[in-house]
Order: structure tokens, then C-alpha cells, then sequence
């Protein structure tokens, strides 16, 4: 089911978004954009992330450059994330000691 392909166009009327901002994400290398046959269409797995852009961008009025930004620092707080987890699995081994 994740490589399943969502067509835009439906994908925009179902959701009330405007295509041109599909456009704009795919511009900003926000998502990616697939062509079957004649149809530009989108991975059923980038919907979650499609649907963050368009509550900050329709909700918020956050353009563009500020999703992109946002998107980067919530990328690096779930590294870090991942990274203290694993530094307190390592600490909990040394206290085992």
C-alpha cells in the first residue's frame, strides 16, 4: 500500500486544496510527483506530510520557505530524539555494570 499512487487532481477536489499548491511543494522538494500514463499523481505514503503543509500553509499562512523550514527542524528534533534514546540505552548498560 505504500507504493500506491494517489492522483492529484482527485486527490485535490477530495481535499479541497488547489493544485498549484501540489506544485509548489513539489518546486520546494517538498514532495515528489509521479507521471502514470497521462496522470501526475502522488505516493499514498506522502499524504501525511501533504496534509502538515496544507493546515501550516492554509491555516497558519505559512508560505512556502517557512514549511520547508519547519519540516527541517522537525526532522532534526526527531533525530536528536533518536540519538538521546540511544545515549540513555548506553547509560542504562554502564549502570548495569
Amino acid at each position: 500500500m505504500q507504493n500506491e499512487l494517489i492522483i492529484i487532481s482527485e486527490y485535490c477536489a477530495k481535499c479541497n486544496i488547489d493544485p498549484l499548491f501540489i506544485d509548489l511543494l513539489h518546486e520546494n522538494d517538498l514532495i515528489d510527483i509521479y507521471v502514470e500514463g497521462e496522470e501526475r499523481c502522488l505516493l499514498y505514503s506522502q499524504l501525511p506530510d501533504i496534509e502538515q503543509y496544507s493546515r501550516l500553509y492554509y491555516d497558519l499562512s505559512i508560505n512556502i520557505e517557512g514549511i520547508d523550514v519547519i519540516r527541517h527542524l522537525l526532522m532534526q528534533m526527531e533525530d536528536m530524539r533518536r540519538e538521546i534514546n540511544e545515549l540513555r540505552s548506553r547509560l542504562d548498560l554502564f549502570r548495569d555494570i
